[in-house]
């Protein structure tokens, strides 16, 4: 089987967690056997012709095409005008090369396939993943409503209605496209996936202080400001917090057991950063299936997190606290709640994200589960 993999960047060539879900799905599908033309763009400083994350086995079955991401304006809209463009781009390479069996575009980058689509004019079989589909979950406020979700909700529409197949992680994010409204025929859930690297066989146990971290940039809807405001008010407490990201310095907390680790692209130092905590904090109010908490579950971390997206397939009371996003001005009562459970609960917690996630989201498992769907799309 040979597919067109289509996305506006690749880790580490593009930072993101749509570009890393490619990098992965890319690098799982190969070692399975898939051929893949990689239709892809480069946003660093590596020579992305070198491919250099991936084995000389799998680059075996990769075809890299690189396509470079317009420049934009700073216009309202920019952003939009630059993805159609790229779009635009890479289907008129995409009509040039031989044909493929089926056609996966990640974000935007189906949105000329999908003109294409309306027309009648692509035959071949085209699905579409948009991941998160923040601009239809709920808003922090109007402003962020007004600025960025109500922008991209058309062009989304219009690329899940054309499109043969749309790809979900499951949960509210099957329900958000179903309210868009695309027919539950088309909709193909499958959870991300996480590489075994990544599994602690070895969780480090809770200590007596209980040991926080938020992995993020600081984003309104992340809930950072939320974070920040819990913190200060359970400052009477022993605990010990970590940030990794981009946090401006006027929004740090001045506390001593505040920690600011800054941004980190290393993984091994993230790794080891996360190992060494007890529980994820991911307040956001809209999500699709975050990297950040298969991370964490995967390096033995309980998880306190909000009911968005796919995150109530990763979170329950077995593994941390999932809150609806109504709880999140109390934010400081369920972190005051959690460090206050014994170091067995919350060992208990660690163990149990670790074997959840060895027993449905490693990408050997997400890989096959992608191929049998392109080898029976009508099964789905």
């Amino acid at each position: 089987m040979r597919i067109a993999l289509i996305t506006d960047g690749i880790f580490p060539y593009v930072i993101g967690g749509m570009q890393k879900h490619s990098y992965y799905l890319c690098k799982y599908l190969a070692q399975a056997g898939v051929e893949i033309d990689l239709y892809h763009t480069n946003q660093s400083s590596y020579d992305i012709h070198k491919l250099e994350l991936f084995t000389l086995e799998e680059k075996s079955k990769i075809n890299s095409i690189v396509i470079p991401f317009p420049k934009s304006d700073k216009l309202p809209g920019h952003y939009l005008r630059s993805s159609y463009q790229y779009s635009e781009a890479v289907f008129k390479s995409f009509v040039k090369n031989p044909k493929v069996d089926f056609i996966y575009c990640k974000g935007f980058t189906g949105w000329k396939f999908a003109l294409e689509k309306n027309k009648k004019k692509l035959k071949t079989r085209f699905a579409v993943n948009l991941h998160g589909y923040e601009m239809f979950q709920p808003a922090p406020n109007l402003k962020a409503r007004l600025e960025q979700y109500l922008l991209f909700q058309g062009p989304v529409k219009f690329i899940c209605q054309n499109a043969d197949y749309v790809f979900s992680y499951g949960s509210k994010i099957t329900e958000v496209i179903k309210s868009i409204p695309v027919n539950e025929k088309k909709i193909v859930a499958i959870p991300t996936g996480i590489e075994t690297s990544w599994i602690n066989e070895q969780i480090k146990p809770t200590g007596n202080i209980k040991k926080i971290l938020f992995i993020g940039r600081y984003e309104r809807r992340k809930g950072v400001q939320e974070l920040t405001h819990a913190i200060q008010q359970i400052s009477d407490i022993d605990f010990e917090f970590h940030f990794i990201g981009p946090i401006p310095n006027q929004k740090k907390v001045n506390l001593k057991n505040v920690i600011y680790h800054g941004s980190i692209s290393n993984q091994d130092e993230i790794k080891k950063i996360t190992q060494n905590c007890d529980i994820l904090v991911c307040p956001s109010y809209s999500e699709g299936m975050p990297n950040v908490i298969m991370e964490g579950m995967a390096s033995g971390l309980a998880i306190v997190a909000t009911n968005v997206g796919a995150v109530n397939l990763l979170v329950n009371t077995q593994n941390g606290y999932l809150m609806e996003l109504h709880e999140l001005p109390n934010l400081h009562n369920i972190l005051k709640d959690i460090i206050k459970l014994s170091a067995a609960e919350i060992d208990s917690m660690k163990s149990t994200s670790v074997n959840r996630i060895k027993s449905n989201f490693l990408w050997e498992h997400i890989a096959q589960l992608h191929i049998h769907f392109f080898n029976h799309p009508n099964n789905i």
